[in-house]
């Protein structure tokens, strides 16, 4: 399968963006996981952790909240308020 498409942008600038395996956020309506693949979803971001897993394997933490995520054809955008890399 074809890798995710993730980019996680804070109100001020690109935090981060690059190809990922997977990526795990928290919701309003509690933890998602995002495979290539996934059906389009929009979802409310919590306060907390965004986990990317690079398709090098790498492990990428945000803090993010105040925002929203969004899925659509393997693409994965976060949009918070507040976002930095940990």
């Amino acid at each position: 399968m074809a890798p995710l498409d993730v980019t996680v942008v804070s109100a001020t600038a690109e935090v981060w963006s690059g190809e990922a395996e997977m990526v795990v956020a928290r919701t309003t309506e509690g933890e998602i996981g995002i495979l290539a693949g996934h059906e389009p979803t929009l979802g409310v971001l919590a306060a907390g952790e965004v986990r990317i897993t690079t398709t090098s394997g790498e492990k990428v933490t945000a803090t993010a909240e105040d925002g929203f995520l969004s899925v659509d054809n393997d693409q994965v955008t976060i949009v918070a308020g507040m976002a930095e890399i940990q």
